[in-house]
């Protein structure tokens, strides 16, 4: 390959989102995030802060979203109640909230290629676990119509209701104390993450951790960039990237 060639190879590659030189390390453990991630619930969960916010004659923006997804249960809803002013506690907010989220939330369809994965780290007895900031009940709800998917994990993390978790994401804690409960725990190093938000990728990467991140579509490009790796589903995920075993052809 001449230099002329080699430029417009690189110009071509530089087109794909987040393209990067870099290579990446060989893990041996997986950490799934769950809501945006594995379950399609995002839009649920949009649409019923929405909602509530605007009953108070407020707007649900976009950079609010980004500010709080991927958050505690109980973060999120003192971000939301004082960065609008509302006139409730956060605890009166997220009660309203929980009302109207519960019966959506009972069967959220799987992210595209999400089942494909964890079936086929499972069958290649890799270890995977989640790391959810969402709280053990409403996991219990969202998952209850999949045993078949949610069976495979080692364990489940939850932010919200657990108490080793002190501080949500963006911070690492809940990353590390997932790793640390998988039978002979695995160092950071050796964890590969998927998650979608921003705050994730952010407590991954303080982790020490590799990340790959599938943005929803309103996540701001520069918002990614902290990502190990950036896709647009788990559909495009090569295993044998990080050193798992490839998908049959």
């Amino acid at each position: 390959m001449n230099i002329l060639q080699f430029k417009y190879f690189f110009n071509i590659l530089g087109k794909f989102r987040n393209f990067s030189m870099a290579s990446y390390s060989p893990v041996s453990h997986v950490i799934f995030d769950l809501d945006g991630t594995i379950l399609d619930t995002e839009t649920i969960y949009t649409e019923v802060y929405r909602k509530v916010i605007e009953s108070y004659g407020e707007t649900y923006t976009d950079d609010l979203r980004l500010a709080i997804t991927g958050s505690k249960e109980q973060d999120a809803c003192r971000v939301l109640v004082e960065s609008l002013n509302l006139p409730l506690t956060p605890t009166e907010f997220s009660q309203k909230v929980q009302v109207l989220q519960k019966p959506a939330l009972e069967n959220p369809p799987c992210k595209p290629g999400a089942e494909r994965l964890i079936f086929h780290l499972h069958q290649h007895k890799i270890p995977i676990a989640i790391a959810t900031s969402s709280g053990e009940e409403k996991c219990k709800i969202k998952t209850a119509n999949l045993p078949h998917l949610f069976s495979l994990f080692s364990h489940m993390v939850t932010g919200s209701s657990d108490p080793e978790v002190v501080n949500g994401k963006p911070a690492p804690d809940i990353f590390l104390i997932t790793a640390n409960r998988f039978p002979n725990p695995p160092s950071p190093q050796k964890c590969l993450v998927f998650e979608d938000a921003p705050n994730g990728v952010a407590g991954a990467k303080a982790a020490g951790m590799q990340v790959v991140m599938i943005p929803e579509d309103y996540v701001p490009e520069e918002q990614t960039k902290d990502a190990t790796l950036v896709l647009k589903s788990l559909e495009d995920f090569k295993p044998e990237l990080f050193g798992l075993p490839p998908y049959p052809k």
